[in-house]
Formats: structure tokens, sequence, C-alpha cells
């Protein structure tokens, strides 16, 4: 081996690190700026590699995870993607269990990094591209019946430390390295609540004065306390209506922002045009979250927020026509 070469051992080790950049032409003529995490650039385009590389790494180190066997994970398709890539590297079978109303490119880039990807129906009055709570629960009940079958080990999103942790440790830090800690605010469209709670717990660490807001559909604003009248909305990959995320810290949340579906995909529209971010719904939805704390309670501030993932996973959607 050449000393001097600097070539990463394996894809996992491109994760993570990725640009902090100021979206000055989407903020021209306002008060204040957005500073926007490109989360999208890893290598499975979207911020859910990190979770993937810290859930397996600290399994293995845990001895949680025994050589060769299966990992199984629920997903909307970016956490899978962040598995199939990981287990791929280090010789895990991978299962994929997700819902058919999201993406259809979700599946095929599993597949094609490896993984066995199972598709469980939507409930009968669910629509294509709109997951709700109801969907979820039939893609979480698959996912036990598979776990117990195949004595697999449990990916589990919503409730494993190694989602927070990989934020926490990771992306916060970064994010106040890169802006120099000259950051106010930061809002996060809420899936399993891993990036807002780790971010967040990194960012009070550091400043108490930081505040920080969960995103949510409009209409599906269960989080914040609010009835659920919209649960099939368009922004995949959150909003899935539950009440109670176990890895959210009440204490660390200041408020909450309701972005509609259609200002999510007006937004995306505009990073795409305006800024050469090609990213999708939950992208938007941050940028729409984050205008409004700037005309509102945030005027004059700097609100930082993530680009989650990647637009070619919606190429087969309405948010590109």
């Amino acid at each position: 081996m050449n000393r001097n070469e600097r070539a990463l051992g394996s894809a996992i080790e491109a994760i993570g690190e990725t640009p902090l950049v100021r979206l000055a032409r989407l903020t021209r003529g306002m008060d204040g700026a957005i500073l926007a995490k490109l989360d999208y650039l890893n290598p499975g385009f979207s911020k859910k590699d990190r979770i993937a590389r810290q859930i397996i790494e600290d399994a293995e180190g845990q001895g949680l995870l025994r050589p060769g066997q299966t990992v199984v994970e629920l997903t909307s398709g970016n956490t899978g993607t962040g598995l199939a890539i990981v287990c791929g590297v280090k010789g895990y079978p991978f299962v994929a269990v997700m819902s058919r109303g999201n993406s259809a490119e979700r599946a095929r880039m599993m597949s094609a990094l490896g993984a066995e990807v199972v598709l469980v129906d939507q409930m009968p009055d669910s629509k294509p591209g709109q997951v709700s709570g109801e969907d979820l629960q039939r893609v979480e009940e698959a996912t036990q019946r598979i776990v117990a079958e195949r004595r697999a080990f449990r990916a589990d999103q919503f409730r494993l430390a190694g989602n927070f942790r990989a934020h926490y440790l990771h992306t916060g830090p970064e994010i106040l390295r890169q802006s120099g800690g000259a950051i106010d605010a930061f809002c996060d469209f809420v899936g399993t609540g891993g990036s807002f709670a780790g971010c967040a717990a990194a960012f009070k660490e550091f400043n108490p004065l930081i505040r920080c807001y969960v995103v949510e559909p409009e209409g599906a604003a269960a989080l914040a306390g609010e009835p659920v009248t919209h649960p099939g909305h368009r922004i995949q990959g959150g909003g899935y209506s539950m009440p109670e995320l176990p890895l959210l810290r009440p204490e660390h949340i200041d408020g909450y922002v309701k972005v509609a579906d259609e200002e999510a995909i007006a937004w995306a529209r505009r990073l795409a045009r305006e800024e050469g971010i090609f990213a999708g719904f939950s992208s938007g939805a941050n940028a729409a979250a984050a205008v409004q704390l700037l005309r509102g309670s945030c005027q004059g501030k700097t609100v930082v927020v993530s680009m989650c993932d990647s637009g070619l996973k919606y190429l087969s959607t309405d948010l590109w026509t």
C-alpha cells in the first residue's frame, strides 16, 4: 500500500462529514439566514446512513449481533438503504420491510444493494405516496413476524439509542464546527425523532439558547397535541401521527412548526431550481419551516436544517411533475 494513499477502506467510512451550505438565494430579501446540512450526499443518499452505521456498530460492540446473523428493520426506504450498505460491506444478510405506499425507487435501490425487500400492502383506504400510521403498523407487524421466524437482529430505528447517538456524536457537532457555532435555531421534520433528538441535545449542550423546533405535516401534528385530520399527507418519511416517540426529549423541544403538503413540494422545487439542491419532500418541509421561523419568532436569526434525502428517490412521484 502506498503510504500516502488516502483512500477510504469502504463506503461505510464515507458516511458523514457532509457539507453545510448557506441558502442565500432562497432567503434573498429575508431578515435572517438558513444553513442546510446536505445529508443527501451520504453514500445511500440520505441522513439515515448515519444511523444505520451507528446501530450496527453499537450492536457489534455490545455483542448483540452475531457474525452472519440476519438484520431486519422496517423502513420507508432510507434507513433500509443505509442498512443495506452497512450490512453488505460487513457481511450480514439484511431484510427491509416497507409499505407499498413508499416510492418504488427506494425498493429498487435497496434490492440493488443486496437487501431482501418485503413489501407490505397498505390499508384499503390508503393511497400510494401517502403512508399513514395505520399503514406503518402493518409494516411493524410484518417486521416482528420476520424477526421471530429468522431469529434476526432487529435494527429498531424507533427505539435503539444508536439512532440518537449518530446525530448527537456526529451530525450536531459537525454543524457546530462548520457554522463556527453561530446558529440560533434548528428545525427538523420528524420521523423516528432521532435526528431531531441527537442534534438538539448537542446544540443545547453547546448553547442552551439555541431554539429547537419539531416540524410536522399540517393535519398530522400529533406530537404538538393536535387532532389528526390528514393522516394521508404526502411528506414521506415521517409525520406518522404518533403522539409519542421514545427518542424525543420534551425538554429539548422549544416549539412546533406545521407544513402543508403543497408548501413542502413548492420549497423542494425551489431548492432544486434556485440552490441546485435536489432533495425530497421532507427537505422541502424543513426549508418551508425555516422560512416560517425567519418570518416569525426567528426574524434576523440563523436557522439550520437538514436536507434529508435525494430527489432521485421521488422520480416516480408527483414531486417533480
